[in-house]
């Protein structure tokens, strides 16, 4: 494989070590926040779910906005925004003003979210394109993980220190909790200044005419474009759900929305919350998801390893079959009230471990994959948007469910929700390992 395409892969997949660890950051954040500023249920649902709402609104325009800027200057973007959050999120003066920079937050992971496996897609080789589109999902991971440890490590720092003062002070000891979105502009940083150096995207200077250019880039990439089209017309929305593109869209929708009903954000963003009432303490419950987070890295590499060899449907129905099996045994230890941390723990583990080689990068890989170049970004935008407003609604949701019902009947859901799942992917996904973009676009048209 051209080493450009890894390097320029591995920079635009920044975006997804991003999206992990500001999603995952939250979680270890919700106990000291809820004390701080005495939330409610709903409103710690509220200040987990802003940034969702930020996310949708990303979503809703990046289509447009990745068509009319490009996907290479939408990254951009969304590194200067994942900055801006980081900066504000440990330095905000009110509930509110959290609330706001969380938003801004969101906005970023909506823009990278569709933007970020839509570039990938385009810049790789039929032959890898599966496996360098799950190098985003596997930067996900990482950023998760690299949340779980930075905020392990920056409460370990706060329980042991004493050295820092004034502000630092409050950073870092005292209201700690700060200085666990303060990471996040190391990577942010990072992935800014690496967005400058990577080629816009081959096919989008194809859909902008500039043919000469598209050309010069796929020869630096060493792939083919196949069918270089000059097509300026503008796609309106309704023609995603008509006509032939109905079946690719409706596959697209229906991955993002189960990606998220299963409940993965809800164990990533309260994961310490499911932990404690299991029996452990907040300290545990914080090395606890360390180990969700290892085990989420691992699981991806495996896909990230046999998804352009198995394929994406193999991977797809094992992995929503032990999901489901994951969700329904918890639900039956939180009812037999066998809560001891390594039941409950393992458990977990097998979820995230069946989710990490199916849904989680392989929604993403068929979501790039199946749309035409001329309607990719727009879908990706509306099938993206899905997984946001369904992401949105677990995230608001979960608390009220756990306070309310209890641990048993959530995870019963979430496990009933998997089953009609795994009779779609069994029926409806089709195989696209190994073809191009314009081979699998012809599977779709009359």
């Amino acid at each position: 494989m051209n080493t450009k395409v890894i390097i320029v892969t591995i920079i635009a997949a920044l975006a997804g070590l991003l999206f992990g660890f500001d999603t995952a950051v939250i979680s270890g954040t919700i106990p000291f926040v809820q004390s701080q500023y005495e939330l409610t249920a709903a409103l710690t649902g509220w200040f987990v779910s802003s940034a969702l709402l930020g996310s949708i609104l990303g979503v809703s325009v990046s289509g447009w906005c990745s068509d009319r800027f490009g996907r290479k200057n939408i990254l951009i973007a969304s590194a200067l925004l994942f900055l801006l959050s980081a900066i504000g999120c440990a330095v905000s003066d009110s509930f509110q003003t959290l609330v706001i920079y969380r938003i801004l937050g969101g906005i970023a992971i909506g823009f990278a979210s569709m933007v970020a496996p839509l570039y990938i897609s385009e810049i790789a080789p039929k032959k890898h394109r599966g496996k360098l589109v799950t190098i985003y999902q596997l930067t996900i991971t990482l950023g998760i993980l690299g949340a779980y440890f930075s905020n392990h490590l920056v409460q370990d720092i706060a329980l042991k220190t004493t050295s820092f003062n004034g502000q630092w002070h409050e950073l870092m000891v005292s209201q700690y909790w700060r200085g666990m979105f303060a990471v996040e502009l190391i990577p942010a940083i990072v992935f800014l200044i690496g967005m400058f150096f990577v080629p816009k995207s081959p096919r989008w200077l194809q859909i902008k005419g500039q043919i000469e250019e598209a050309r010069a880039v796929s020869k630096e990439l060493v792939i083919d474009l196949e069918t270089p089209e000059n097509n300026k017309e503008k796609v309106a929305l309704n023609t995603l759900f008509n006509g032939w593109l109905k079946k690719p869209m409706g596959i697209a929708i229906f991955l993002m929305m189960f990606s998220q009903l299963c409940g993965i954000n809800a164990i990533i963003y309260y994961g310490p919350s499911i932990l404690a009432e299991a029996g452990l303490s907040i300290s545990d419950s914080l090395g606890g998801q360390v180990t969700i987070g290892i085990v989420n890295c691992m699981f991806t590499f495996l896909a990230l390893k046999q998804i352009d060899h198995w394929g994406r449907k193999p991977l797809l129905t094992f992995g929503a079959i032990g999901v489901t099996i994951a969700l329904l045994t918890t639900s039956v230890l939180f009812f037999l009230d066998l809560t001891n941390g390594l039941w409950i723990v393992g458990s977990i583990l097998l979820f995230i471990a069946c989710y990490a080689f199916s849904l989680g990068p392989v929604q993403f890989v068929v979501a790039a994959e199946v749309f035409p170049t001329k309607y990719r970004a727009k879908a990706m935008s509306i099938s993206t948007l899905i997984l946001w407003g369904a992401n949105a609604v677990v995230g608001q949701v979960f608390p009220v469910l756990l306070e309310s019902g209890g641990a048993t009947s959530t995870f019963l859901l979430f496990g009933l929700i998997c089953i009609p799942c795994v009779i779609f992917i069994i029926k409806n996904i089709p195989e696209t390992k190994g073809k191009s973009l314009e081979e699998i676009e012809n599977m779709w048209t009359p």
